[in-house]
C-alpha cells in the first residue's frame, strides 16, 4: 500500500506539554444540512501519546458526500482519520500529517487554529532545490523519476525524466541549467526504500513498509533537509 504524508513547519515553537493540553481540548461540532437531512459533524483529536521530543495522535473529522441511488441522491456521512506527529528537532518544531496533500493541508490549518487560534502559524515546509539535488545524487543510479519546474524555456513550465540511471544522462545535466528540481522518486541510500519527495515536503512511500517505518524515514531523512 502506498503511504502518503506532508511535513509542515510550526513557526511558533510551543512547549510540548502545553501543546498536548491544547490538542486534547480540541473538539468542534457543526450542523450541516445536505439533501434536506441534518447532520452533526465533529472534528476532534484522539489517541494522543507523548515521547521524547514527539507528540503523536489522530485527527478525526466528519464529512458528508452525496451518492446517487437509482433516481435519488442520498447523503452519506463519513469519518476520516489521519495520524500526525509533532517532532522537535534542533529547536525547530515540525508537524507531519500522514494523509494525501489536500487533506493534510486542511488538517494543518485546523490544527493551527486549534493550537495558536489563527491560521498561518503552521506553514508549508520547504526543501531548497540544491539540497534536494544533493539528496538524490547520493544514490544517483537509483533515481527513477525527476520533475523540474521554474523553467526558463519559453512556454514550458515543467519537464520530467523517467527511467533508470537518470542522473547520469546528458538530459538531466541540461535540464538543471534551465530549471529546478521539484519532485524526485528515488531509492534511499540509507534504507533502500523507494520514496517520492517534493520541495514542499509531500512524501510518498512506494516500498512495502508500515507507518512506523514511514514516519522514521521522514524524521531521519526528510526533516534534516528542510531549509
Amino acid at each position: 500500500m502506498v503511504l502518503a504524508g506532508k511535513v509542515f513547519l510550526v513557526r511558533e515553537n510551543s512547549d510540548m506539554d502545553v501543546l498536548a493540553e491544547k490538542l486534547k481540548a480540541f473538539k468542534v461540532e457543526t450542523e450541516n444540512t445536505v439533501e434536506e437531512q441534518d447532520f452533526k459533524l465533529i472534528s476532534e483529536i484522539r489517541d494522543l501519546s507523548a515521547g521524547k521530543g514527539t507528540l503523536d495522535g489522530t485527527f478525526s473529522f466528519d464529512t458528508v458526500f452525496v451518492v446517487k441511488h437509482r433516481d435519488k441522491t442520498v447523503p452519506v456521512p463519513r469519518t476520516y482519520e489521519a495520524s500526525f506527529s509533532f517532532i522537535l528537532l534542533k529547536d525547530r518544531l515540525f508537524l507531519t500529517v500522514y494523509d494525501k496533500k489536500n487533506r493534510a493541508n486542511n488538517i494543518a490549518n485546523e490544527m493551527s487554529k486549534a493550537v495558536f487560534m489563527s491560521l498561518g502559524q503552521i506553514v508549508e515546509a520547504r526543501i531548497d532545490p540544491e539540497t534536494l539535488r544533493k539528496f538524490h545524487e547520493k544514490n544517483f543510479e537509483n533515481t527513477k523519476i525527476i520533475f523540474f519546474d521554474d523553467m526558463d524555456l519559453p512556454s514550458i513550465s515543467k519537464l520530467s525524466l523517467y527511467g533508470d540511471s537518470l542522473g547520469n544522462t546528458s538530459l538531466y545535466s541540461d535540464y538543471l541549467t534551465h530549471g529546478k528540481l521539484w519532485y524526485v522518486v528515488l531509492k534511499s541510500a540509507k534504507t533502500g526504500y523507494v520514496m517520492g519527495v517534493t520541495r514542499n515536503c509531500v512524501v510518498t512511500g512506494f516500498s512495502k513498509m508500515d507507518m512506523a517505518e514511514f514516519s522514521s524515514f521522514i524524521k531521519g531523512e526528510i526533516l534534516p533537509l528542510i531549509s
